[in-house]
């Protein structure tokens, strides 16, 4: 069985990234901690995911996220309605919709980015697993 994976980001304002994420991708606090050696952090996820993210706040050195803009959480909605919702949710949380730097990104999907240039696709398409 593969490990259970998790995707970490520095963030410059935990409680705004916090709400931005779990609106705008449905997802919810499974986990956090305040002050461990100078961090603090939010951990979202849902029951049933492989996944989950971690978003962390370096309390007394901190850490200016720097993702390019190759650096990509990629969503996939195979259908059409759930796929335009997750769009409008992205944009309600504060997201804001921007191009794609790799343009097949933008043939099948929207790209969203936040406040410290962190980038999300929605894909309106199904992940097909190679063979």
């Amino acid at each position: 069985m593969f490990p259970h994976l998790r995707i970490a980001r520095p963030v410059t304002d935990l409680a705004r990234s916090f709400h931005m994420y779990a609106s705008g991708l449905g997802l919810q606090k499974i986990a956090d901690f305040d002050d461990h050696d100078g961090f603090s952090g939010i951990m979202l996820g849902r029951a049933g995911l492989h996944w989950h993210m971690e978003l962390t706040l370096c309390l007394h050195h901190p850490v200016q996220p720097s993702p390019t803009s190759e650096d990509l959480l990629v969503m996939y909605y195979p259908e059409k309605q759930a796929w335009e919702e997750a769009c409008e949710k992205m944009i309600a949380a504060g997201f804001r919709a921007v191009n794609a730097f790799n343009p097949y990104w933008d043939k099948q999907g929207a790209t969203f980015i936040d406040p410290d240039g962190y980038r999300v696709v929605i894909q309106n398409r199904a992940w097909e697993s190679p063979k």
